[in-house]
């Protein structure tokens, strides 16, 4: 009986020690639909191009030349929100590692940038807004690289 007992405790702290490790950010609202053309292709990646070149030049001291090292420290997804003359109306952490440093970085990378060029009006939805993911992919030494326009990363760890 004590060793059941004892194996049912180890278990429950296992299980207690997982759950505690995991780190899950919901979206911050329900995505609404996009246009068609939002959706996928050359206007809407030419768009996110343009908005990595923003946020680069408003950040250079953070944005890593080079090659990413092969073991990320962060990767950090952002959804955000552009309004038709590219002001960023609503930002939140959407995907990440539990990294707070990093979360926070992207975040105000995102803000620096601000207003980001205009969307192209037909990939506007009804609100006349775009909403956006980008992924920030962070080094040990804190600088970043956009998953819209990364170099290819490493393939070994030094």
């Amino acid at each position: 009986m004590a060793s059941t007992r004892k194996h049912v405790v180890a278990f429950f702290a296992i299980v207690t020690i997982g759950l505690a490790a995991c780190t899950i950010t919901p979206p911050p609202k329900p995505v609404q639909t996009q246009p068609a053309a939002a959706l996928s292709g050359p206007n809407l990646d030419q768009y996110k191009q343009r908005v990595a070149e923003r946020i680069f030049e408003r950040n250079p001291s953070l944005v890593l030349k080079g090659t990413p090292q092969a073991m990320l420290r962060s990767l950090v997804v952002v959804a955000f929100t552009v309004d038709r003359n590219g002001r960023v109306v609503n930002s939140a952490v959407y995907r990440t590692n539990g990294d707070d440093e990093a979360e926070a970085t992207a975040l105000a990378s995102l803000r620096r940038a601000s207003p980001l060029p205009a969307p192209p009006p037909k990939l506007l939805n009804g609100n006349g807004q775009l909403e956006l993911f980008e992924g920030w992919l962070f080094n040990d030494n804190g600088q970043f690289q956009l998953r819209t326009s990364h170099s290819p990363q490493a393939t070994s760890i030094d």
